[in-house]
């Protein structure tokens, strides 16, 4: 979302030193030095890996905890053609995860079956009867993916009737892990694997790998194979992608334009991506957001069925169905951020450190896309709940700021709240009772970790840089920093004191297109989405401060030069 005046700007320093260097080793320009620099990469070697990043730096996946028993459970199972039961989860991560593990073992030709829990019907994580049916198919193994970590009882009564378990998960734990065969997750206060941050699938992709390799395989093929499925689950789940997650999303990218699957192929065409140059951003607001919908709607069964799938047809049609799906859930999501905004505004909770909101009727499955929308709303934590029909209790997601970490904030209300998840994102549940005592206590800690000044809408920019600096060189150099997102997003430039030529309103005038005048000479034409009615007050000749983005625009077979405008303010 573009910001327009008033909000906090952040600029990053230019190290003039390290600029240097990085340029003058690299044979880049000046500006996409200090980038790198400004980064963390001020030392070439480190950049020049950073630039180049190379599926062969993939960390060993034995150093995994719990790798050799997972190693021991998994291929035992296999030789001895014992039914292993993978269990995964009904989002993004999920599905990619568990259609990792069920093609993987299928190919080994493992007696496998998958299951993706019905959100509605079972909830987040392991429900209870998904073991009892594990058992009574005649389960050997229960092996679980982007789940698990928090499933004590349930593995307690997998091991009762008698089956071995493997959790493979990326959430974080609990003080105390379930008592299972293993436990593959980097996040393990024991773990010693040198990157925590990947995904469920992400997790599943690198396990698989190290067996592949000790079954005597090539892992390079395997990855191959497997990072495009890697790559959707790892943006979906909105992890950094820095370290390994770069890796994977940038040759899982690579992988989905051309992948082999049936199902990727058929779900790039419903989303109209077929011929495009893909990039990790429409993995993000194109193919993640259906893969999810259906999940979030009716079964996620039927997104995994499409990335499992061998044939055209049936991929074709399950595509279709997810596009059904991800129109429902638009309607269901604006309903719902409407209503929810609504009763923020009727209880007076925009002045709240944290804001709590529940209803009757919202979808389980939209709850948290509408706490994503609120928090834009008012740049606070966001809670929205719904009511269980199940079990009448208040249920529902949170998104965060950064300074204040949901998982942690709910581990303290563990007296009266079951949750989990991640720093910014989190699901929870609790009695509607509790529902005032939670929101003062949530209150209460956010207060010790948050300042008021935490609330401003924040325009962040790498580096300053001179008008003349953003140019079309730069931007084809820049391309070498992505895939672009959470943890490496796509370079933000602040550029000083530049006087606005002409303002010309698009067809909705809340947009505009731009021609800027930089002392320096010559033009720039630039973009500028939400912004038309405040460029309009400033007038032409006003000069400005602007956060750009430099980028091509292709219109009727032209392409053009041109800025982005992410903010605005007053020279």
């Amino acid at each position: 979302m573009s910001r327009i005046f008033p909000a906090k700007w952040i600029t990053g320093e230019r190290d003039a030193a390290a600029e240097a260097r990085l340029s003058s080793e690299l044979k880049i320009t000046p500006l996409v030095a200090a980038l790198l620099a400004n980064r963390g990469y001020s030392d070439p070697s480190e950049a020049q890996v950073f630039l180049n990043p190379s599926l062969h730096r993939l960390h060993d996946p034995s150093l995994l905890p719990d790798y050799e028993l997972a190693k021991a459970e998994i291929l035992g199972a296999v030789q001895e053609k014992s039914l292993i039961y993978v269990h995964g989860d009904y989002d993004a991560d999920g599905v990619t995860s568990t259609a990792i593990l069920y093609r993987f073992l299928n190919k080994l030709g493992a007696n496998v079956h998958a299951h993706v829990p019905h959100r509605m019907l079972e909830g987040y994580g392991i429900h209870p009867e998904a073991v009892d049916k594990a058992h009574a198919m005649g389960a050997k193994l229960f092996l679980t993916c982007d789940c698990g970590i928090s499933a004590h009882e349930q593995v307690a009564k997998a091991r009762e009737l008698g089956m071995r378990v493997v959790i493979t998960d990326h959430h974080q734990p609990k003080p105390t892990l379930p008592i299972a065969h293993a436990i593959v997750n980097p996040h393990r206060s024991d773990s010693t694997y040198p990157f925590n941050e990947l995904s469920g699938a992400g997790v599943a992709l690198k396990l698989c790998a190290g067996l592949f390799r000790d079954l005597g395989h090539s892992e390079d093929v395997f990855y191959r194979r497997f990072v495009d499925l890697a790559a959707l689950g790892t943006v979906a789940d909105m992890m950094p992608l820095v370290d390994e997650n770069r890796v994977i999303a940038k040759f899982g990218v690579e992988r989905i334009s051309d992948s082999d699957k049936t199902g990727v192929r058929a779900l790039l065409a419903v989303a109209g991506l077929t011929h495009q140059t893909l990039k990790a951003t429409h993995i993000g607001f194109q193919l993640a957001p259906r893969l999810n919908a259906v999940g979030r709607i009716d079964d996620a069964k039927m997104a995994y069925r499409l990335l499992v799938s061998a044939d055209e047809t049936e991929s074709r049609e399950l595509a279709g169905v997810l596009e059904e799906h991800n129109q429902q859930r638009k309607l269901e999501q604006e309903k719902t951020t409407r209503e929810a905004i609504e009763e923020v505004r009727e209880q007076g909770l925009s002045d709240s450190f944290v804001i709590m909101v529940a209803k009757e009727g919202w979808g389980p499955g939209v709850v948290g896309l509408a706490a994503g929308k609120v928090l834009e709303e008012y740049r606070r934590p966001t809670f929205v709940l719904t009511v269980d029909p199940e079990s009448g209790k208040l249920k529902g997601s949170a998104r965060s700021i950064e300074g204040f970490h949901l998982a942690h904030a709910m581990h303290e209300l563990k007296d009266l709240m079951d949750g989990g998840g991640h720093a910014l994102a989190a699901g929870c549940s609790f009695p509607k009772e509790n529902l005032a005592e939670i929101r003062k206590r949530m209150d209460e800690i956010a207060r010790k970790t948050l300042q008021e000044s935490d609330f401003v809408p924040t325009i962040k920019t790498d580096i300053e840089a001179k008008a003349e600096e953003v140019n079309e060189r730069v931007l084809a150099e820049i391309d070498g920093l992505s895939p672009f997102g959470i943890g490496n997003p796509e370079p933000t430039f602040l550029v000083r004191d530049i006087t606005i030529g002409s303002i010309r309103p698009m067809k909705n005038p809340a947009h505009v297109n731009v021609v800027l005048r930089p002392d320096s000479g010559g033009n720039v034409d630039a973009i500028c989405f939400g912004q038309g009615e405040y460029f309009s007050s400033l007038g032409t000749g006003a000069r400005v401060d602007l956060a750009v983005q430099p980028e091509i625009n292709e219109f009727n077979g032209r392409r053009t030069f041109r800025w982005r405008v992410k903010g605005v303010r007053p020279a």
